[in-house]
């Protein structure tokens, strides 16, 4: 059996289950909470980086991050599903890469008003990523995804649920294509809700 090593908050290890789930292998894989910040966590044997999601294979290698992970689950599940072929393909990673980029921005104004003092808080690096997030998002509401899922809506869809996490849904305010795009895609993808953390 795959497991999986992925922690509840994680909108990358949501993007995987989510993944999964729609590719009908969730069965084969094994969900195992992994904490990132304790050393004595196996996570770190698993993946050096001491990152999630991290998939550990059946033979005990590993691979990680989403993007690769999730590329592993369509091949395995016969190509082409998620990660469509031809020119499709790079819509889809495309749009990976823009969903992935959200939370990229988040995660670190997350940590620096989350961990650092506040005294310490740096308000010029927190306006750089919120830059990013509401030009992404601006982007996606002149624009929202179409047609079947592939994983690039997947991405845009954790990383929206990640933006309701942690920022109180605030990316909602003045983008209500881009909500009832969320509300459609939750509508398609039973597993968006079973996934909340």
């Amino acid at each position: 059996m795959l497991v999986l090593r992925y922690s509840a908050a994680s909108p990358y290890a949501r993007k995987i289950r989510i993944a999964a789930d729609l590719l009908g292998l969730a069965d084969r894989i094994e969900i195992v909470a992994a904490d990132a910040t304790d050393p004595a966590d196996s996570l770190r044997l698993q993946n050096p980086l001491g990152k999630i999601p991290t998939l550990v294979l059946e033979d005990g290698s590993s691979l990680y991050d989403s993007r690769v992970i999730a590329d592993y689950l369509d091949h395995l599940s016969g190509g082409g599903r998620l990660i469509p072929a031809g020119y499709a393909r790079f819509e889809a990673l495309r749009l990976q890469a823009l969903g992935d980029g959200i939370n990229d921005a988040a995660l670190l104004i997350r940590y620096e008003t989350a961990t650092r003092p506040e005294a310490l808080r740096h308000a010029d690096w927190i306006a750089l990523q919120q830059g990013k997030i509401d030009r992404a998002l601006d982007a996606l509401e002149a624009a929202p995804p179409e047609g079947p899922i592939h994983i690039g809506q997947i991405a845009v869809a954790c990383a929206l649920g990640y933006l309701d996490l942690r920022f109180e849904g605030a990316w909602r305010a003045g983008r209500p294509r881009l909500a009832r795009w969320l509300a459609d895609f939750a509508a398609s993808a039973p597993a968006y809700e079973a996934t909340k953390a």
